[in-house]
């Protein structure tokens, strides 16, 4: 491929040419593809990472002043792009499957088992004996999993005022929990 079509490509791609950024992504995808392949040595991460190079060299062809020099300016990209990725992806340990065979959840006796349920339900007697306000504010945190802005949303109240709420009805709680251990 000539360095003057490609940039006759580039030139009608930064002038909104989806057929000519087409023509530039199937000329040049497997080069990305090999670049990312190398750095990345795993396939999978690697045509993510030539998904991503096109999308961002989408975004900035715009930037590119001098369209003969696009091939240079891909490929910076692109390593510069599976550097990145390269960095912040935890590290991969090969293990043999039959290691975590013997790797199970340990079972919970029965005795385990009746002691969970018991503090479940001393929980649950704490709660119905908070007071409204208390027990519901408790309850959309801990339980419906709603975010300190969705409670001021939901009572009206400034972020503030629900934390202290919430301090207020956790050390309820905790009292209501106390008065049921034996002294």
């Amino acid at each position: 491929m000539e360095t003057t079509e490609i940039a006759e490509w580039v030139r009608a791609a930064q002038a909104g040419s989806a057929e000519a950024f087409s023509q530039l992504v199937t000329q040049f995808e497997m080069n990305v593809f090999g670049v990312a392949l190398r750095r990345l040595r795993n396939r999978t991460e690697a045509a993510e990472l030539t998904q991503d190079v096109f999308i961002q060299v989408y975004r900035k062809l715009d930037q590119l002043r001098e369209p003969e020099r696009f091939a240079g300016w891909l490929k910076r990209i692109t390593v510069r792009m599976a550097i990145n990725r390269a960095v912040r992806r935890p590290p991969e340990f090969a293990q043999d499957p039959a290691t975590f065979g013997g790797q199970g959840c340990p079972r919970a006796t029965p005795l385990e088992s009746l002691l969970v349920g018991e503090r479940a339900d001393a929980v649950r007697g704490g709660l119905d004996r908070l007071r409204e306000l208390d027990r519901v504010t408790l309850l959309a945190f801990y339980f419906e999993g709603q975010s300190l802005i969705e409670m001021s949303d939901r009572f009206r109240s400034p972020v503030g005022t629900i934390k202290r709420r919430l301090h207020t009805a956790r050390a309820r709680l905790r009292e209501e929990l106390d008065n049921l251990q034996p002294a």
